[in-house]
C-alpha cells in the first residue's frame, strides 16, 4: 500500500468521519514529530496525542471540511495534503482554516508532519 493510499484512508475514513483520534492512533508512529510552521516541534506520540485531544475538545461545531488535493513524493517517502475546515471553537470563535500538511512516512506510519496554514 502506498503512503498516498494510507493518507487518503486516514482522511476519508477517520478525519472526515469525525474519528481524528482513531486515525491518529492507527497512522502515527511512536516517535512522531509534528510541527506548526514557525513553532517548536512536538516530539513523541504521547505529546502529540495530548495536543490532538486538546484540539478536538476545543471544537464546538464543525461546519464543513474537505480535501483540496493530495500529492506524493515516492523517492523521499513524503505525502502532501491540502485541506480546509470551517469550525466554531468552544469559546464561540468561528474559523475557516486552510492548510497544507507534509508527512514523512516509515513502515506505513507518519514519523514527521509539518503544517503550513493560515
Amino acid at each position: 500500500m502506498s503512503n498516498l493510499k494510507n493518507l487518503k484512508d486516514l482522511h476519508q475514513n477517520y478525519v472526515n468521519a469525525g474519528k481524528l483520534l482513531e486515525g491518529f492512533e492507527k497512522y502515527y508512529a511512536e516517535n512522531v514529530v509534528m510541527q506548526e510552521l514557525g513553532e517548536e516541534p512536538r516530539v513523541g506520540k504521547e505529546t502529540n496525542r495530548t495536543h490532538e485531544i486538546n484540539f478536538v475538545q476545543s471544537m464546538k461545531e464543525v461546519h464543513g471540511a474537505g480535501i483540496l488535493g493530495f500529492a506524493e513524493d515516492v523517492e523521499n517517502n513524503k505525502t502532501m495534503l491540502e485541506s480546509w475546515m470551517d469550525l466554531t471553537f468552544a469559546n464561540g470563535y468561528r474559523a475557516k482554516m486552510q492548510q497544507v500538511a507534509v508527512q514523512t512516512w516509515e513502515n506505513g506510519l507518519i514519523v514527521n508532519e509539518l503544517f503550513y496554514h493560515k
